[in-house]
């Protein structure tokens, strides 16, 4: 007769086999909390790494792949090339386009990256994923927003300055700001041109730092990016605007029409119709601010009455006739999403650029 034999089960549970992991990262200045999840949506571990290179690659640098989604910020463009060198899925969510997390009423570190990973595994597009740009341009991009500040710098002195002026009944010369340097207090009081000459100095510093800065620009330009030629065909666009465009946007394959490039740069209307209601709203102003303002500057350049004449202007023109000071913005917003698309245009095809292509023939 044949034994029954039982055996003992061992008090520790079952070991589980190993699932591919979701891991969701709120990104914080000094610490950053992390929630991991199982293919169930078990949470499996919890906790915080300082943002340093050297804790990030201790916690994650032993893992097998696993898709991680972390917050757009400031240090989230290191942070997804370190991780995706240490071969993980990165997922970057832009999270003010999802109100789950932006306009939770109870946001905090530990739940936001529980968000983040629970978003992740069910669907990565729930994130609005953005795609950040290489070290390389991300190099090449920092020297234009170095300038920019140099740029913002000068002019908050400058403004001071002429509002120190006309405080004490006098005026500095209206001339440009690359032209006012120590030479133009030589008309003003002597006590009062004691006062401001600190103020001109350091401008005229800054200008000097901020030529040497177009320098550079150009040279960067001439040698990494010899597309930007191609882009500055077009009046009213220099090496700085040509050149933030391609690093921006860096890839011109990443569109699949040039029309989309409007959208990426935040300059068409938002939407918000229902049934017949379709009313007429502001631009999104999504995406790269630094380049939406480039654009813009671009378009009053090409509508300025230094513009030459093109089909671009004629549009704009045409657009600024329909009304009064409003109708004058919105042409320049238009103007600006139609040189961004244009751009990218010229950029793909490599064509040679005709200003007056619709300029009828003379009989």
């Amino acid at each position: 007769m044949k034994k029954n034999i039982i055996r003992r089960q061992s008090p520790r549970p079952a070991r589980r086999a190993s699932q591919p992991m979701t891991v969701g990262m709120d990104l914080g200045d000094k610490t950053s909390r992390y929630c991991a999840l199982d293919q169930q949506g078990e949470v499996i571990g919890e906790g915080g790494v300082a943002t340093t290179r050297k804790a990030m690659t201790e916690k994650f640098g032993g893992l097998g792949r696993t898709r991680i989604a972390i917050e757009v910020g400031t240090h989230s463009p290191w942070v997804s090339r370190l991780l995706t060198s240490l071969g993980h899925e990165v997922i970057v969510a832009n999270a003010r386009q999802v109100r789950l997390i932006s306009a939770s009423t109870r946001k905090d570190d530990k739940l936001d990256a529980r968000m983040l990973a629970r978003l992740a595994r069910i669907d990565p597009q729930l994130l609005r994923p953005i795609r950040h740009r290489s070290e390389k341009a991300q190099e090449h991009l920092l020297a234009i927003r170095v300038r920019a500040t140099l740029v913002d710098a000068r002019t908050g002195l400058v403004n001071a300055a002429r509002g120190f002026a006309k405080a004490s009944g006098e005026r500095l010369p209206a001339v440009d700001a690359d032209s006012l340097d120590v030479e133009t207090l030589g008309a003003l009081p002597a006590g009062l041109e004691q006062r401001l000459r600190p103020l001109l100095e350091q401008i005229e510093s800054l200008t000097v730092k901020i030529k040497e800065a177009d320098q550079t620009l150009e040279q960067i330009a001439r040698i990494e990016y010899p597309e930007t030629k191609l882009l500055r065909q077009i009046s009213g666009v220099g090496v700085l605007i040509a050149l933030t465009f391609v690093l921006t946007v860096e890839d011109s394959a990443r569109f699949e029409k040039s029309r989309d490039v409007g959208c990426y740069v935040g300059l068409r209307p938002k939407r918000s119709e229902s049934g017949r209601s379709q009313p007429e709203l502001r631009i999104t102003k999504e995406g790269d601010r630094y380049l939406r303002k480039m654009l813009v500057q671009g378009a009053h350049l090409i509508l300025g009455r230094r513009g030459p004449d093109t089909d671009l202007k004629r549009w704009g023109l045409k657009l600024a006739a329909r009304g009064g000071k409003n109708q004058k913005k919105r042409a320049v917003v238009a103007v600006a999403r139609k040189l961004a698309i244009l751009l990218h245009r010229l950029w793909v095809t490599a064509e040679v650029y005709q200003p007056l292509r619709r300029q009828p023939i003379a009989a």
